[in-house]
């Protein structure tokens, strides 16, 4: 049978096991894709957790990890036009992604170009999607300065380079240690921690314009301070805290467009995904502990190489 990885009941990595799953149908409007990389995520380990967004139901045990997921169709659902069994594709899955086989929606996936990765394509449906969807919400002009709180995880990553693409100035926030990397996106860093909301009036003297918030929290009520429009602020991180001061969320897409932008951004070499570390399906537990420690830059992938046949 499949396999796929699961977190049988809320709580720590103790809940998480592999287990033999039946092999899933495909419905209306959907695509069954054999995996070949789906992406690790914050969000994986806050499900299993017990963490769910905004009416999101009881989860019904044992749950599919992932996210995010490319591989080849092996089956097409009914009414499904523009996808065909042995196209190569990424988006978004329904009912989760670590595993030999996962459902995505025909209108929340897209084709893999050629010269992308199997790697680079399954991290775009959740951290650049994101930050493309926030770069678009904030329509900033071209020379306008940005702050990205949070500046060195995937999505962060992502919105400086689409935002320097564009023509934006970018400001980011991370730890002392990622000042380099920072850097390296073409951004000016700030030093994250007490008092950041000074280094960052030092690091852009003529003001910030908008602020994409990436860590929530107490942090995004310090560098909220150095905004004065708060119609530009917006949180991937924090709906209570950035609606609390006047901010909004960051609005989601998830359409076949989003990732086909993407996708092209990467292809034409503007959008590095930088995927920092990959590992074999067997080691799944450790991906996840990699994500879960908080300290990783860029973003992790999980190679489903012994994937089922299309």
């Amino acid at each position: 049978m499949p396999r796929a990885y699961v977190f049988t009941r809320n709580g720590g990595p103790e809940a998480e096991a592999f287990a033999d799953v039946p092999r899933p149908v495909p419905g209306p409007g959907q695509v069954l894709i054999a995996v070949r990389a789906t992406g690790v995520n914050p969000a994986d380990w806050k499900r299993r957790a017990g963490l769910r967004g905004p009416g999101e139901p009881e989860p019904q045990f044992p749950v599919v990890f992932g996210r995010e997921a490319a591989g080849v169709v092996a089956e097409v659902g009914e009414g499904v036009s523009g996808f065909a069994v042995g196209d190569e594709v990424f988006g978004h899955p329904v009912g989760g992604s670590y595993a030999d086989y996962a459902v995505l929606p025909a209108d929340g996936s897209a084709r893999k170009p050629a010269g992308v990765s199997w790697a680079a394509a399954a991290t775009l449906p959740v951290a650049a999607a994101t930050a493309y969807d926030g770069i678009v919400q904030l329509a900033l002009p071209e020379g306008a300065t940005l702050l990205v709180n949070g500046i060195g995880g995937g999505v962060g990553t992502a919105a400086a380079q689409i935002a320097r693409h564009r023509g934006l100035r970018v400001v980011g926030t991370a730890s002392s240690g990622k000042k380099d990397f920072v850097e390296s996106l073409g951004a000016v860093h700030a030093e994250s921690g007490p008092g950041v909301a000074d280094r960052i009036r030092a690091a852009a003297p003529d003001g910030v314009d908008a602020v994409f918030d990436l860590v929530g929290g107490e942090s995004l009520r310090e560098v909220a301070e150095v905004l004065t429009d708060r119609s530009r602020l917006i949180s991937g991180a924090d709906r209570a805290v950035v609606a609390e001061l006047g901010g909004a969320a960051v609005l989601r897409e998830r359409t076949s467009e989003v990732l086909e932008a993407v996708a092209a951004l990467v292809a034409e070499g503007a959008l590095d995904p930088y995927v920092t570390a990959t590992f074999p399906f067997a080691e799944a537990d450790k991906a996840l502990r990699a994500v879960e420690e908080g300290h990783t830059r860029g973003k992790i992938v999980l190679e489903i190489d012994g994937a089922g046949p299309v």
